[in-house]
Order: structure tokens, then C-alpha cells, then sequence
């Protein structure tokens, strides 16, 4: 992590949970160690090979400096808040080294918070860092606008400074101007080239003119909140709401496109970067509210021509547009042919650190085999693969046998003597039943009952669990149990540290067979129960070694392999090396939701959301309510006698799935919703699952489900029960 810091400028550090070491480096203007600038002496060597040092180092080259396999470093113990105040303008870059060893082992490093209080008094708000060589930047002041040209290639950074500042943009081709045609970015098309609302990085990342030209792509986005319905604000809107003469976008594109010879318009077809609407779904109106971008967020677009563009900083005080303050927008150009990777943000949580999508440590592997990524938390995960086709995909994982990259998978180590006390009272299988080598599929609940995430939880030791889960939510969760119990255990999350792949088909064991190694201390692969778990290596004794779990998400036989992060290329090869011969083909994202709805799974923002309860999101089977008193239990054994919905499937007789959020009909009044549907390859129609009122849940039941708006077209359906391949999931325990 790296801060620039003012003199005076104050930053601090806490450990969220249990103690923590940290390496600080900080550098003078030149790029000069200078720990003393925050109070600090070199006491430490870290070593490039302890943590990700690319960034570290590429800063240090841009100064003129050396990457160094080594830096001298301050150490600094957190036992809780450490807080350095600067004494100087300096730069220190935040680093957690860890032994190779521990990221493969349970000792995962553990979560820091770290914060930046900037000087009392001081108005000046950080920039983010370059992406690249700049070329060109300039401050578009509050209420104005400025025209500049891009060439093909150059990268465009538009930055909202100060947050929460609408930022309107046009872009028109250069060429055409200079016979007086105008050819600007044309919202509509755009968003019916996308199919979207807006385009975000990957294949529909573009934005096209009239003619369905593509003129600019997305190349980064860390707000991902914007619009492309209205235009830029106009004389007329302000003057018919009693502001006459008030400032407005569109006049300021007028005023600041004219010297490239663009004829004046009163009202300009503008993108609205980072301005925050929706389309209500009761009153179809448009509709608006304060924006989501952060000081510092930022979108980057690359021209795929040359381009005379012009961006605003909003004037709007009167709406919550820019949050009733216009602020600044600062432009930065970089020059062409960067290695400036594409990326959106990514957060915890709203108030939480932003990250950006990055590879996973398969993707040389699968970007060999495929360029359709679709990002996945803070992942790109591979969505199909073209040389097989989902269908394909889909067919190959029913008969056969598929890998797929499931790096996007949470983990975290549960250790201490009071990890399973901590981990019976936050989730709702009973954990003193699960053995050494063995795991169970759990929730956390809240204490209404509803599903905070799903998992797998492994016993790997005693006094040591592993948590393989959806999200970062589950560990928040556990570790305020743990802080409010006062249990003694630590909670290490562990990252990208541990990426994982799915091996899943009828024919996967076989393959295993031929690569698998274990320990006769350790469960053998052929002794491996259905969630069982053990560590294996590849080949032999001293091949690579990976955690192999028999568990998956399709349905099918099937294991998941959790390795280090320099171990992944060689795994996925080795795999798909013994596959040969047993027809393994990778898998992507969309075979997986066909196989995942076809097997009755639940996925967090379908069948499980806030407000859901467990027995309403189909996940009854995953609570003990004969335990001992678990987060959510109270609520549960309420609803348990008395539910008022349930999750059943519905089998459409035509091949036409709806969408998600589609209301369930019986006669003229809805009764559920639809919560996943596809066209199922395996029935040869659509399939449904929904939650619908208990007095409509017999199987057999005739209900339709409701198109364009449910009064014009309705497709039939019949209830039945969920999974609808397997129901004894004979397949996977096979």
C-alpha cells in the first residue's frame, strides 16, 4: 500500500483481530529512504521475494532508481492503534512480507486497517497515481468545461477530486469535423450495442457514434455508477425551476467545442460520468439521488481514433448531483501503448479500501484458451470457452469431466482453542460433529434468520478450520462473535493466496488417479467421502503440494484443488495433461449457473438475500436447530413451524427461462418470485427455481409466471420439487 503524505499529515494502523508486523519504506521526493520523516529508524532487511513487489519497484524506477531484491525497512509491531505523524512531504509504501511457505500453510496473514488524516486546515485532496506516462492533464474548474484532443490509442483519465461531482463528457471524431460532420459518441447506441445501461471492461466495454462505429473503450472504472439516459444539464431545466442566467453543462460544451468548429446546441446528448440515476421500476421514472464516487475515483477510456473530446464539471447546487457542491474534475492523457491493465473496482464493503480487478494466478493458463472475462469480486473469471461452447462446456461436466478456475472462492483459517466454539456459535450445522479431514456446507445467519453467506467450513486440524466462502461479509460476521464472546481465536484471511480450481464430471476421480499423491497420514483420494478433504501432492512425494476437497457446485462427482499462487500454472497443466483421454474440457461461468440451477444450488443475490430467510432461500437442510444456541436461532425455529414462503422449481413447457425478479402468477394475483431460471439442456424446456406462498408450494400445482408486466403474456408452469437433476445427489456421491 502506498501514501502520500503533507508535513503534519497523520497516518495510522490497526490490527483487526490479532497482532501484526509491518514493513514501513518511505522515500523524500527523490526517491531517497527517508524513515525519519515519520519518525522511524532502518532497523530490517525485506526481501522482494517476501511480498508482490511489482509496484513497489516500478515506482522506484520511475524516480531513476534501482528495483533492489532487497530494501532496508522500519518495523513496526501493531498490538492495536499505531498512529506516525509526518515531519516532512514523504512517501511511504505499507508492506505485510510473509514467508512462501505460510500462504500455502493455514497461517494466512491477517487484515490491517490503515487510515489517512491529512493536516488541519489542509485543502489540498490527493490525486490518485499515474497510470502511465502523461502526456497532457489540466483542472476542469467547478461550473466550466474544456475542450482537448485525443489520438488514437491515448488513454483518457477523468478524475472526480473531490467525490460526489458529475462529470459530462463527449467525444466527437476529429476527421469528420473539418468537413463540418459532426460524429459524437450516440448514447443509444451505445446501450443497444452493450445490451446495457452502461458499458463496463471486456467485450462490451464500447462506446460507438450513429453509424455503430466504436470510438472509445473502457479501460478502467472505480466508481461504476454513472449514466447514459439524460443529457448534460441545460439553460431551460434550470430557468423552468426559477434559476434563470443559472450555469450549465451544455452551454459550457457549446462555448468550449467551438473553436474545433462545432455548431452550438442547447442541449447536449452528454455520457454523465459518475452521476448517480435509475429507472424506477414502479413509476418508470427517472430518477436520481447523490453520487457513489469517492475523492479520487476516477473512469479511464482509451480512443479508438482521433478525437476531439470535452468534459465538465457539473454547476448542478440545486439537485443531489454533485451532493449540492460543485466541485473540481481533474483530466489526465496518457500516450499510447501502456501496459494499463483492465480493471473496475472492487470493495468490501461501501467504506472499505478500493482494489482493482486483476488476474487470477490461472489466467496464463486460460487466457490461452479464451478472451470472454467477466469479473468475479476482484477477479476476471473466464465466462465460456469458444473451442467448446457453454453447451459444450455443460455436456462435458454431465459426462465427462471440466476444470474450472474458482479462484474467486473466499478462505479463511478459524484457529485457536476456541475456534470451534466460535465457529457453533456463528453458523448453523453443528461443527463439534465434523471430524479431522472432513467439512460441511454451513450459513451465517443474522439474527432475523437471513443468510449472510453461504460456505464450506473444512476441519483441517484439533483447532483449525478452513472457511471457503462467497464473500467477506461471513468473516466480518465472525469475527464481531468473536469480539463480542471474547473468544481466543484468530480469523486469517487468506486473499488471492490460495487460488483454487474445480475439477467436476463423471470421469474426475480417474483423472485424479493419475497425478494425485498422498501420505498414508492423510486421507487417500479413493477414501475421500463426499466433503471430505485432504493434502495431496502432484505425482510423487516431493511434487507440488495442494488441498483436494470433494466438493463442487454442479451436481456431478467432483473435487476442488487449492494450491499457492506459483504453483497455479503447472496444477491447471497438469490436470488438463491427465484429462487427455478422458475428454476433460476447461469450463467457464455460464456452463456453471446452467448446472448450479439444474442441481437445486442457491446463489447469494438470487435465492439468498437480505430479508430471506434460510428455510425461504431452499437451505433449511443446512441448519441443526437441536444444537446449542447459534447467531439467528430464535428466528429460525419461528419461521421453521410457521413459514409463509418456500423455495420450489418450476418446470416451463416451452424453452423460454425468465429473469430474474419475475413475479409467479396463480389467476390475476403473484404469489412468488422467480430467483433463477434457465433453458435447461437436460429437460429440453426452461426451468425455474422461485419462492413462492406455502398454499401454492404443492407439487403439481399449475402456476404461470408473468411477462410484460404479467397482464400481457404468461408462461406456464408446474411446481416440482428442487433439485431437478439428482435429487439424492447420487451423482456426487458416487
Amino acid at each position: 500500500m502506498c501514501l502520500d503524505l503533507e508535513a503534519n499529515d497523520i497516518v495510522s494502523m490497526r490490527p483487526l483481530g490479532e497482532s501484526q508486523s509491518l514493513s514501513l519504506l518511505v522515500f523524500d521526493g527523490k526517491g531517497q529512504p527517508c524513515p525519519q520523516f515519520l519518525g522511524l529508524e532502518p532497523d530490517s532487511t525485506v526481501h522482494s521475494s517476501s511480498f508482490d513487489g511489482a509496484a513497489l519497484f516500478g515506482w522506484i524506477a520511475k524516480l531513476g532508481g534501482d528495483a533492489l531484491g532487497s530494501l532496508v525497512s522500519s518495523e513496526v509491531e501493531l498490538d492495536g492503534l499505531v498512529a506516525l505523524k509526518a515531519q516532512a512531504d514523504c512517501t511511504v509504501w505499507i508492506l505485510r512480507p510473509v514467508d512462501a511457505e505460510m500462504l500455502v500453510s493455514s497461517a494466512s496473514t491477517g487484515l490491517v486497517e490503515v487510515s489517512h488524516k491529512q493536516a488541519s486546515g489542509s485543502l489540498h485532496v490527493p490525486l490518485p497515481p499515474p497510470l502511465g506516462e502523461i502526456r497532457d492533464e489540466f483542472t476542469v474548474c467547478r461550473g466550466t468545461a474544456q475542450a482537448y484532443e485525443v489520438r488514437a490509442g491515448e488513454v483518457v483519465q477523468i478524475i472526480d477530486v473531490e467525490g460526489q461531482q458529475c462529470s459530462d463528457f463527449m467525444a466527437l471524431r476529429r476527421s469528420p469535423l473539418g468537413a463540418g460532420v459532426e460524429m459524437g459518441i450516440d448514447s443509444t447506441a451505445t446501450r443497444t450495442m452493450v445490451r446495457g445501461s452502461y458499458p463496463g471492461p471486456g467485450l462490451l466495454d464500447k462506446f460507438f457514434d450513429r453509424e455503430l462505429r466504436p470510438m472509445m473503450r473502457l479501460v478502467q472504472d472505480t466508481c461504476g455508477q454513472h449514466d447514459t439516459f439524460g443529457m448534460a444539464c441545460t439553460a431551460r431545466g434550470y430557468e423552468e425551476r426559477g434559476f434563470p442566467g443559472h450555469l450549465n453543462c451544455s452551454d459550457n460544451i457549446s462555448a468550449a467545442l467551438a473553436p474545433h468548429g462545432v455548431a452550438y446546441r442547447p442541449a447536449w446528448p452528454a455520457i454523465n460520468f459518475f452521476w448517480n440515476t435509475w429507472v424506477d421500476g414502479n413509476s418508470h421514472r427517472l430518477m436520481t439521488e447523490e453520487s457513489h464516487s469517492r475523492p479520487g475515483d476516477y473512469v479511464a477510456l482509451e480512443a479508438m481514433d482521433d478525437l476531439v473530446c470535452a468534459s465538465t464539471a457539473c454547476p448542478d447546487d440545486i439537485d443531489p448531483i454533485n451532493g449540492w457542491n460543485p466541485t473540481d474534475v481533474h483530466v489526465r492523457i496518457y500516450r499510447p501503448d501502456q501496459p494499463i491493465r483492465r480493471a473496475i473496482a472492487y470493495r468490501e464493503r461501501e467504506d472499505a479500501p478500493m482494489s482493482l480487478t486483476r488476474e487470477s494466478a490461472f489466467h496464463p493458463a486460460t487466457s490461452k484458451l479464451t478472451s470472454q472475462f467477466a469479473p468475479a469480486r476482484d477477479l476476471w473469471m473466464p465466462v465460456t470457452f469458444p473451442s467448446v461452447g457453454t453447451i459444450g462446456e455443460y455436456w462435458a461436466c454431465r459426462e465427462k469431466a471440466t476444470l474450472q478456475d474458482m479462484s474467486n472462492l473466499r478462505k479463511y483459517d478459524v484457529v485457536g482453542p476456541d475456534a470451534e466454539r466460535l465457529l457453533q456459535r456463528a453458523l448453523t450445522r453443528d461443527i463439534a460433529r465434523i471430524a479431522v479431514w472432513r467439512g460441511a456446507y454451513a450459513l451465517v445467519c443474522d439474527k432475523a434468520g437471513s443468510v449472510i453467506d453461504d460456505g464450506t467450513l473444512f476441519r483441517l486440524g484439533p483447532e483449525l478450520f478452513r472457511w471457503c466462502c462467497g464473500s467477506e461479509e461471513s468473516a466480518r460476521a465472525l469475527r464481531n462473535v468473536a469480539d463480542q464472546e471474547g473468544y481466543q481465536v484468530r480469523i486469517h484471511g487468506m486473499g488471492g493466496a490460495l487460488p483454487n480450481l474445480a475439477l467436476q464430471g463423471p470421469h474426475s476421480r480417474d483423472v485424479l488417479r493419475r497425478i494425485t499423491f498422498t501420505q498414508p497420514t492423510v486421507p487417500s483420494l479413493d477414501n475421500l467421502n463426499w466433503f471430505g478433504v485432504t493434502m495431496a501432492r502432484l505425482h510423487d512425494r516431493d511434487g507440488l503440494p495442494f488441498m483436494l476437497a470433494r466438493s463442487g457446485y454442479t451436481g456431478e462427482l467432483g473435487y476442488e484443488l487449492f494450491c499457492s499462487v506459483a504453483d497455479a500454472p503447472r496444477l491447471w497443466d497438469a490436470v488438463m495433461a491427465a484429462g487427455d483421454g478422458f475428454g476433460v474440457v476447461p469450463m467457464g461461468s455460464a456452463a456453471l449457473n446452467i448446472l448450479r440451477i439444474e442441481a437445486g444450488f442457491t446463489a447469494s443475490g438470487a435465492e439468498f438475500l437480505p430479508g430471506v430467510d434460510a428455510y425461504e432461500a431452499g437451505l433449511g437442510f443446512a441448519v441443526s436447530l437441536e444444537k446449542s444456541d447459534f447467531v439467528g436461532k430464535a428466528a429460525l425455529q419461528r419461521n421453521a413451524r410457521d413459514p409463509r414462503k418456500v423455495l420450489k422449481g418450476l418446470m416451463f413447457e416451452g424453452n423460454e427461462a425468465p429473469a430474474h425478479g419475475t413475479s409467479v402468477y396463480s389467476g390475476e394475483r403473484p404469489i412468488g418470485v422467480v430467483t433463477s431460471a434457465i433453458s435447461s439442456p437436460m429437460f429440453e424446456c426452461a426451468v425455474a427455481m422461485a419462492r413462492i406462498a406455502v398454499e401454492f408450494a404443492d407439487v403439481g400445482t399449475r402456476l404461470d409466471v408473468g411477462q410484460m408486466d404479467g397482464k400481457m403474456k404468461r408462461l406456464p408452469a408446474t411446481v416440482c420439487d428442487i433439485p431437478f437433476f439428482d435429487p439424492k445427489r447420487a451423482r456426487a456421491r458416487a
